[in-house]
């Protein structure tokens, strides 16, 4: 069994707890979520099942879109809904102010992890140490915010969607929005809706999986995995390439192809991931990744 589910991961639970329950429902051992979603946050967690798991470093690396509420005038340990407020204010920011404050964080920014976070430092995860009241010195990553907008301002509240980049903590964003508007801020709700081609609307319950399941409607629920990397280009191949290529030659190949990594078919069967150089304007590939079944 080989594929992608798209899993709505309802707030509660952590993404390990969605693991170990498909594990279970499909009884099969090779199962790999696409990057944490946080516990208090709801959403798409695309799954990887069987030989699909070997995808999961790309749509690990895929945008994703959230909906988010910052909450102004306080901060919390955590930096959401789930932690203890340490500090608050009682400014009142205008919304033309809220409103730039947001644009400024448009684009490539900095942002420090917080210390609930599922980064380890020496072996131990972050959030560990937290609990024993460990706090540990953080270098700041380069992320992208490539859009956000302001859905609703409703007294202290601000419901926003954000589409940006891997390893972007949306905590940390309302954090220093609140710290760039003068006062404190939290995420007091965190909706993930999308991660690069899985969207929200196609996301499937725990229950509604293993319905399926029990009815084996398979082809229900199980996306097959070349539809994880739609966005890519991709090469298609005659049948004497195929054989090189599944013993690890490199072929040459016409057309106008760009470098790096594509999709590979051989009689609409996709192959895998095959990586595309050019040498002396002659396009040369060479399998990355052999992803069918030989």
């Amino acid at each position: 069994m080989d594929g992608i589910i798209n899993v709505f991961k309802p707030k509660g639970i952590t993404s390990y707890d969605v693991i170990r329950m498909i594990k279970k429902i499909l009884n099969i051992k090779k199962v790999g979520h696409t990057g944490t979603l946080d516990p208090n946050a709801g959403g798409v967690l695309p799954v990887c099942v069987g030989n699909a798991t070997r995808l999961s470093e790309y749509i690990l690396n895929s945008k994703k879109e959230y909906i988010g509420e910052l909450t102004l005038g306080y901060e919390t340990d955590t930096q959401d809904g789930d932690g203890k407020v340490i500090k608050y204010s009682d400014k009142i920011v205008e919304e033309e102010e809220i409103k730039m404050a947001f644009e400024g964080f448009k684009g490539e920014i900095e942002q420090v992890p917080p210390m609930y976070s599922a980064i380890k430092h020496k072996g131990k995860k972050l959030y560990e140490l937290a609990r024993e009241g460990i706090n540990v010195e953080r270098s700041p990553r380069n992320v992208t915010i490539y859009d956000m907008n302001i859905i609703e301002i409703h007294e202290n509240k601000v419901l926003f969607k954000a589409l940006c980049s891997r390893g972007t903590y949306i905590r940390t964003l309302c954090n220093d929005i609140g710290v760039k508007l003068g006062t404190y801020g939290y995420m007091s709700y965190l909706l993930r809706t999308k991660v690069g081609n899985f969207v929200i609307e196609d996301g499937m319950s725990i229950e509604e999986l293993e319905k399926k399941v029990k009815n084996n409607k398979f082809e229900d629920f199980l996306i097959p995995m070349d539809e994880a990397l739609q966005d890519w280009n991709f090469v298609n191949v005659n049948d004497e390439d195929c054989f090189k290529l599944m013993n690890g030659l490199t072929i040459d190949v016409l057309g106008d192809l760009k470098e790096g990594l594509n999709r590979v078919y051989c009689r609409d069967k996709f192959l895998g991931i095959g990586n595309v150089k050019s040498h002396n304007n002659v396009n040369m590939l060479k399998m990355k990744k052999v992803l069918c079944k030989r």
